[in-house]
């Protein structure tokens, strides 16, 4: 396997303690070249190590997972008005999020390779889940998070025995000091850059494909970084790849309105998302101003024949009204996708569809009783 940078083309020999582009200070993100990909089940394995062959690690053959039986979360059957649909309910996974599918495979390559120490930079849901999988493997883990994340995120990284380091500013601020404090003792597990993340969330798309017995014809997801819907991408195409699909969903990618860069780039025909000021917004994990991946993700929703939009955060947070109401307690920034559904009802009407919710109200400050009335 190599890793290639997809902004400047430069190639490294595969090591997952190497993040980003290193020529010339470049600094682009990498993507995997001769990665394995999707070919069969293990029915026996009841998480998504049930596609271990699918997965990139180092020495393969003697890597024991650092799992904490992440994957394969319920799909349910719903409705959103007179719209039928299901919910990927990925808020179910063991830290509350869908982060866990990243940073199972994630650690596990760099516990592997010998690391000791692990850092990342988060709003919350990701420094969560590395906290939990490096306590897992036995690593020291240190999360930088802006000092405005949620306590009760903050309170859940530290539960883990990691270090939180919280960072006054904005989200972007809280990344420059992740590489600041970057030396070589220190492995960035960077749910934004490191491509193994995203092997780890294409296991999504192979769960789906199985749980509908095809895929769906329409997916709808927050996005930030867009780190899950690349990831997703990339599932998709290993199952087109392996005679597993004939046609691709479209997906439709869903932001906070305000801090939406992508959805911006989106209205204005652009092939790449400008930076944006970080505007205030209840869903914290979208609240992304300059996305990494802005024109890979741009350029998969055009392929899909989807959308990208944003919602403002009154109809975020009556949608998490409305889906507490149905069973589903989850945090705004999933309740942002379900959101965008009363935009999207006439491209959606007779379609199978797929919501996925990405993370639980558990994580979220506690609203009160009335504001779920």
């Amino acid at each position: 396997m190599t890793l290639v940078c997809t902004r400047c083309g430069a190639s490294y020999p595969f090591d997952p303690r190497r993040f980003r582009c290193e020529r010339n200070e470049c600094g682009g993100a990498l993507r995997l070249q001769g990665a394995p990909a999707f070919a069969q089940v293990n029915h026996a394995d009841r998480s998504l190590w049930r596609y271990r062959h699918a997965l990139p690690l180092p020495d393969a053959e003697r890597a024991t997972p650092v799992t904490l039986g992440e994957g394969l979360t319920p799909l349910v059957a719903a409705r959103w008005g007179d719209l039928p649909i299901h919910f990927k309910c990925e808020f179910l996974n063991p830290t509350g999020s869908f982060k866990d599918r990243g940073m199972s495979v994630l650690v596990t390559a760099l516990a592997v390779a010998g690391v000791q120490h692990v850092v990342e930079d988060s709003s919350g849901n990701a420094g969560s889940s590395l906290a939990a999988y490096a306590a897992r493997a036995g690593l020291r883990a240190t999360v930088y998070v802006p000092a405005h994340t949620s306590p009760v995120k903050q309170a859940q990284i530290a539960a883990y025995g990691a270090q939180v380091v919280p960072v006054p500013g904005s989200r972007m601020d809280t990344t420059r000091a992740v590489l600041r404090a970057l030396g070589p003792d220190l492995a960035y597990a960077s749910h934004i850059y490191h491509p193994l993340f995203q092997h780890g969330i294409k296991t999504l798309a192979f769960e789906l494909w199985e749980q509908l017995g095809q895929v769906p014809d329409a997916v709808v997801l927050p996005v930030g970084h867009g780190t899950h819907l690349l990831g997703l991408v990339q599932g998709l195409t290993e199952l087109q790849a392996a005679g597993c699909l004939a046609r691709w969903p479209r997906l439709y990618g869903v932001q906070a309105a305000g801090c939406a860069p992508l959805a911006l780039a989106w209205e204005q025909g652009a092939a790449d998302a400008a930076p944006v000021p970080e505007g205030d917004t209840v869903a914290e994990g979208v609240r992304i101003a300059a996305p990494v991946h802005g024109s890979a993700i741009l350029a998969a929703v055009r392929a899909s024949g989807g959308a990208i939009l944003a919602v403002p955060d009154e109809q975020t947070l009556a949608a998490r009204r409305r889906l507490a109401h149905q069973g589903f307690y989850v945090e705004p920034t999933s309740a942002l996708a379900v959101a965008a559904l009363d935009r999207l009802r006439e491209q959606l009407a007779d379609q199978t569809v797929v919501v996925v919710l990405t993370g639980s109200g558990f994580k979220s400050p506690a609203p009160g009783p009335q504001a779920l009335l």
